[in-house]
């Protein structure tokens, strides 16, 4: 059955549209949709056509608008195209009648403790509106643009607020109760069309969360994805079919494959036994659709639960960066080279990692889009504890994943500079370090000890306790394993020249 849709109270005057399908949205990361309606329209004549459509989001992007046939049995030209985004309030009608005299309803209290109802005359000064401005903010919501305060002449006397509820007139022909769009559409001939609309709006993003929970003991994780979707586009959805896009989509701004089930599957429905979202490739990004249409309403959010996994191994990873200290946070290479202090601070924390690969043989095995992993331990009662949480980026399958979780408690490390030696004229440096770290805890760990060599680029390591990995032109690694209460000292001295 079709739903008739409200288009504006010349409705009766000009030509109507009703929805003929179901809502189509895909939305994007990035906090806009483009939006796909198939909606029918009245042309009751030959020539030039009014068409006014009240059922469009609040922050459509007028340029983006696309109307078609989508038969492609007939053209469409749109003469003319209005967007109208400011519907009526009390604020805009008082614009209105800026200037006028108008009844305000006020209640007053007698003397027996009754209220009675009273009705007097004030003149609208000024009305405080601001014309419509009303943006979404990802973090912050709805904007709303501040107006002035209202100023009405009640009995010679101006009222910095108004002095009761205002009673208007009749609405006036032009005044619109929802975001509009109008057409003048040059037809061929009168009649019934079904015509698609799509635009893009913002106002509608999504995100990806996944929470991972570890047993009392080991390593092995199980992993539950839902998908959070957050409308605050000013328009309701209703039956929508709805698809996300993952993936760093490019926008101008204005200011499927099966998976066993003990590794990572799309959430599964108990009673119909089909998956409640499902992933393919698109271009170059990656499509997730909803299974079922759903109704998103305004100033709504709605999750879905879209992806398990079970038995993905995760070991924990410890890591003493020494030299990661606040004072030198954004210097870069040129800036610590000339710097003779750099390196005489240390920081004391070790940090705790979770490392994961996004493989098939590993519990997972599919793209993953961006968000945020809440890592949970269940403890010796069984109630599951808070152990940390960080961001990914979207993750292909194959990938190694590596996030941050917090500072390990019973893990500390130790760094001081114990040489240094500079020649500017021959145009080299020495500078030796010694490293401690300390372990607390009841089972030996390994620590990997991270160095970096920020004097120059030309350097080599002349004396070394321990071995070490290089793992980029300017970082070296010592994987140092310490047992319960133990104390491990690792030192070099690096040459540089340049």
């Amino acid at each position: 059955m079709k739903r008739t849709v409200q288009l504006s109270i010349l409705a009766g005057v000009f030509g109507t549209l009703a929805c003929a399908a179901e809502p189509a949205l895909t939305i994007y990361n990035a906090n806009f949709a483009v939006v796909r309606d198939l909606i029918q329209m009245n042309l009751p004549k030959a020539g030039a056509n009014e068409i006014h459509y009240a059922g469009v989001a609040m922050h459509l992007e007028p340029d983006s608008v696309i109307l078609r046939d989508p038969t492609g049995k007939r053209f469409l030209q749109v003469l003319e195209q209005n967007f109208r985004n400011d519907p009526v309030s009390q604020e805009l009608m008082l614009s209105l009648f800026e200037g006028k005299t108008i009844d305000f309803e006020t209640a007053r209290t007698l003397t027996n403790g009754q209220t009675k109802l009273e009705i007097i005359e004030g003149k609208i000064v000024r009305s405080g509106y601001t014309p419509h401005y009303i943006s979404y903010d990802e973090d912050q919501g709805y904007r709303a643009q501040q107006g002035m305060q209202p100023v009405i002449e009640v009995d010679g006397k101006l009222r910095f607020s108004l002095p009761g509820q205002p009673l208007f007139p009749a609405l006036a022909d032009d005044t619109i109760l929802k975001p509009t769009l109008s057409w003048l559409i040059q037809a061929d001939k009168p009649g019934r069309l079904d015509v698609e609309l799509g635009y893009i709006t913002s106002g509608i993003k999504w995100d990806a969360d996944y929470n991972l929970v570890a047993p009392e003991v080991g390593d092995t994780l199980d992993l539950v994805g839902w998908i959070t979707i957050n409308n605050q586009s000013g328009k309701t959805f209703d039956r929508a079919k709805i698809k996300l896009m993952a993936g760093d989509v490019n926008k101008v701004q204005k200011r499927p494959r099966a998976y066993a089930r003990a590794k990572m599957s799309m959430a599964m429905d108990a009673e119909a036994g089909e998956a409640n979202v499902t992933e393919k490739a698109f271009d170059e990004y990656h499509l997730y659709t909803l299974a079922r249409a759903t109704t998103l309403r305004d100033h709504e959010m709605k999750q879905v639960e879209f992806v398990r996994g079970a038995g993905i191994k995760a070991k924990p990873i410890y890591v003493y960066d020494g030299a990661q200290v606040a004072a030198f946070e954004g210097w870069n290479y040129e800036m610590i080279r000339n710097n003779q202090e750099y390196g005489t601070e240390s920081n004391r924390k070790v940090f705790v990692m979770r490392e994961f690969k996004n493989s098939e043989t590993n519990g997972l095995g599919m793209a993953l889009p961006k968000g945020k992993l809440r890592f949970y331990r269940r403890d010796t009662d069984g109630q599951l504890q808070f152990t940390g949480e960080n961001v990914i980026d979207h993750t292909a399958k194959d990938e190694l994943i590596r996030v941050t979780l917090g500072n390990a408690f019973d893990l500390v490390g130790e760094r001081k500079r114990s040489n240094y030696k500079m020649d500017a004229r021959n145009h080299w440096i020495d500078e030796s370090f010694e490293i401690k770290v300390r372990n607390h805890k009841k089972t030996a760990v390994e620590i990997r000890v991270v160095e970096r060599l920020y004097r120059g680029d030309n350097w080599e390591v002349k004396e070394k306790s321990d071995d070490f990995t290089k793992k980029n032109s300017h970082t070296i690694e010592f994987p140092v394993q310490v047992k319960p209460d133990e104390e491990k000292v690792v030192t070099y001295t690096v040459h540089y020249t340049w």
